[in-house]
């Protein structure tokens, strides 16, 4: 009887439980699961929106390489839809234009991937490249601004041999030189770099 009792007793107890907490509990529940079933149904959405993007940005990459138009990959940039890849393809589309002589259609798309680009190193190619096309357009106070974004380790040697460039163009032949200088300590192999700096001498007699 006293067994009976005690089970007697935890019956009640759990009963008492349920009639005090079981709203709760099973609201609880119901939420857990909608969460549960909300955030898969979330990260399948940004697979497949990903999966699209990628899909999206190989078309435009495969058109681009078969007969150089720029449409598809302007799309892609313009639809804002394929995150993280918005960056590569506007590279992508500055490079078109360059190779086109259209430096002013080429420097739009480096300065809005240098200025909002969601990848850091991105942003520090697009910067180098963008100067670049800055120097080209004789727009030298801008290429020098555009390399301050590009202040990895990795790009060092990139940032100063286009300073030594920018420096030449301007006629300042001793930045130019340290500038040479300091991207041939980083990339000892670069025989071209070698080249502009041994030119500085006769450029500047």
């Amino acid at each position: 009887m006293e067994q009976f009792a005690t089970e007697e007793q935890q019956v009640e107890a759990i009963k008492q439980f349920w009639k005090e907490h079981g709203t709760s509990l099973i609201l609880g529940a119901v939420l857990g699961l909608a969460g549960l079933f909300g955030w898969q149904y979330y990260s399948d959405s940004q697979k497949e929106a990903k999966e699209a993007a990628s899909i999206s940005y190989q078309s435009a990459l495969e058109t681009m390489v078969s007969d150089d138009n720029a449409g598809p990959i302007s799309a892609l940039i313009e639809t804002g839809s394929a995150a993280g890849y918005t960056d590569l393809a506007s590279l992508i589309a500055a490079k078109q234009a360059a190779d086109k002589g259209e430096l002013e259609v080429a420097a739009s798309y480096l300065s809005k991937v240098a200025a909002n680009g969601s990848d850091e190193s991105l942003k520090q190619v697009a910067a180098v490249r963008l100067a670049r096309v800055q120097l080209a357009l004789a727009q030298h106070d801008k290429a020098l601004a555009s390399l301050e974004i590009a202040k990895d380790e990795a790009f060092i040697a990139q940032v100063e041999e286009t300073k030594g460039d920018i420096f030449a163009a301007q006629g300042n032949f001793d930045k130019a030189r340290m500038a040479y200088s300091t991207a041939l300590e980083k990339n000892t192999n670069n025989r071209l770099l070698q080249m502009k700096l041994d030119n500085l001498a006769v450029t500047a007699g």
